[in-house]
């Protein structure tokens, strides 16, 4: 290989870590942010969902949905769970990828809430407008410190969850919510 394509091939790695990076900070950002507000958050699931299939003898099928963040709200009755799923996207080309997958956004909307959280470019600017994203989706934008709902997402009329999915954050960590990182300060004066 040439020192060129080596050069090249450092600056492609470079800049995929680069967008990586940013990716699992917003994902990590916005976990922290549902944990604030008192959800249980997770990061890394892989869920069953059923997404329709346009066939009217087999309506339904089965596949495997990964979020980059899946919450819900901190309580014992199922009905009030109000499951989110936020999809984090950092680079424009990455989104718009994204958007034309319809099977995937039903996925989400098999799961809960679906969010799209849009970051922003290397000059600040937001990587996408609002009316990009499917109406049934809401939006946040990244808006320097703090994350601002440009959209909210339209609630499905389904309550509760399915039970594989119950099964699948049982066997999972949930972020540590900022109360947990209280507790060991409490602990310290003892």
């Amino acid at each position: 290989m040439t020192d060129a394509g080596l050069q090249w091939l450092a600056t492609v790695l470079a800049r995929n870590r680069a967008a990586l990076s940013a990716h699992e900070t917003l994902v990590q950002r916005v976990a922290q942010e549902m944990a604030r507000a008192g959800r249980l958050a997770w990061t890394g699931l892989s869920l069953r969902a059923q997404v329709p299939t346009g066939d009217a003898a087999k309506p339904l099928r089965w596949c495997v949905a990964r979020p980059d963040v899946f919450s819900i709200r901190h309580t014992s009755v199922e009905s009030y769970v109000e499951p989110i799923v936020h999809e984090i996207k950092v680079r424009r080309s990455d989104l718009l990828a994204d958007l034309r997958q319809e099977a995937k956004r039903g996925a989400y909307g098999d799961l809960g809430e679906c969010w799209y959280v849009l970051g922003s470019d290397a000059r600040g600017r937001t990587i996408a407008e609002p009316e990009e994203v499917p109406p049934q989706c809401g939006v946040m934008l990244v808006q320097g410190e703090r994350l601002a709902v440009a959209r909210p997402a339209q609630r499905p009329a389904r309550a509760g969850l399915p039970f594989g999915v119950w099964m699948a954050l049982a066997k999972a960590t949930p972020v540590a919510g900022s109360d947990e990182d209280a507790q060991g300060l409490l602990d310290a004066g003892s």
